[in-house]
């Protein structure tokens, strides 16, 4: 049985893009005409709903994820927020993410989401380089990102980018070249995830014709220690796999994911996790962004699966998240949320056996997985898991 929390985090999502990059596989939609207000109004019900359902938390984050959020009408960013601060009790501190692409027709509404309240952005950076930019389906250049770069720090006191590496026909020296040159852009934030390659992409067709010049198992692993490195060197060590802060500029709502805390998740294809009744609850909105608002409009929320998790899906999720973070699982934390301690959940031969190897670390109170271990984070999780 989990023991209740009161914290919560409020995830938003956007469905809709200006077009659609070849390597993601998010919930995301282009279209040529949006209704606003009609939006607005509903992710206003679905969060009317959802609140309801979660009485006397303290809401701890927002972000307003996508697609692309900051193609949304400031006012309906600021009408979440305002209806948000309104159902649940804030701190001063609330941290409200919101998340942009550096295109001019974007950048020049920062200011709007700036007074809508929004107190950090994540630019979708992706690459300093317009030959990889390109390759990306990136629509943007490496002159209109830094730019954009420049404007948020100007507007927000916490900014972060994302970087993509291991990225086609790229290779360790120039990646860390690239990484260097991103150093003078940031501001005690940055992500930097490895390529993957997702099923159903134009990247997975691409890859199965051949067509698509990935750098090698070698070569990616070697990106990943210089990201380590560089960025370490930096004074923003790794917090998570590709999450990398000064102290105190860490995500708080992404921690809330990794540190498996409850929270909740509206817009189309929105999941949540809501501890009721001692049980953790798994919660997702219907996909299709039109249906999802005809069913948000006509039953308040557009639910497609709220389920009580079993403690075997428990613990895989709680292992899978916290096991990606640098301070890894911690006990207490780990037995109040599945109901069984660290020892029942997993083998004692396969945690020693992977400490010996050199891909956990255990303590009374915690276990963690090393950078060794992080880098081969899903064979460490089958050893664990499958076990």
């Amino acid at each position: 049985m989990a023991e209740p929390t009161r914290d919560i985090a409020l995830y938003v999502h956007w469905p809709f893009c200006l077009s659609l990059c070849p390597y993601c596989d998010f919930n995301s939609h282009v279209r040529d005409d949006i209704d606003h207000p009609a939006w607005r109004d509903a992710l206003l019900r679905e969060l009317e709903h959802y609140a309801a359902q979660t009485p006397d938390r303290q809401l701890t984050s927002i972000f307003f994820g996508g697609g692309t959020p900051s193609l949304m009408d400031p006012a309906t960013t600021a009408a979440i927020i305002a209806r948000a601060r309104e159902l649940f009790s804030t701190g001063e501190d609330l941290e409200i993410t919101l998340e942009a692409n550096p295109t001019s027709a974007e950048t020049g509404v920062l200011s709007g989401f700036a007074e809508a309240g929004v107190n950090r952005l994540s630019l979708g950076i992706q690459a300093l380089d317009d030959a990889a930019l390109s390759a990306l389906g990136r629509t943007h250049s490496v002159a209109e990102a830094r730019a954009a770069i420049l404007l948020s720090r100007d507007i927000f006191d916490r900014f972060s980018f994302d970087l993509i590496y291991a990225r086609p026909e790229q290779s360790p020296d120039a990646w860390q070249d690239e990484l260097q040159s991103a150093l003078d852009l940031t501001r005690g934030h940055l992500s930097a995830y490895q390529l993957t390659i997702e099923a159903g992409t134009p990247f997975f067709l691409a890859q199965a014709r051949g067509a698509l010049d990935l750098p090698g198992e070698d070569d990616g692993a070697a990106m990943f220690e210089i990201t380590q490195r560089v960025l370490e060197d930096a004074g923003m060590p790794a917090y998570e796999i590709s999450n990398h802060a000064q102290p105190g500029d860490e995500s708080v709502h992404n921690l809330t994911y990794w540190r498996h805390r409850d929270y909740l998740g509206i817009g189309p294809g929105a999941h949540g996790r809501i501890t009721l009744n001692n049980r953790v609850h798994e919660t997702r909105q219907h996909r299709a962004p039109e249906i999802w608002l005809e069913r948000t409009h006509a039953n308040g929320h557009a639910t497609q699966r709220a389920t009580a998790l079993d403690t075997e899906s428990l613990i895989a999720e709680v292992a899978m998240m916290g096991l990606r973070l640098v301070e890894g699982l911690e006990a207490t934390s780990f037995a109040q949320r599945t109901g069984v301690s660290l020892d029942q959940a997993f083998s004692p031969d396969v945690i020693g056996h992977l400490i010996e190897a050199g891909y956990l670390e255990r303590s009374p109170d915690r276990m963690a997985a090393t950078m060794a271990g992080r880098q081969r984070l899903n064979a460490v999780l089958e050893a664990l898991l499958n076990t």
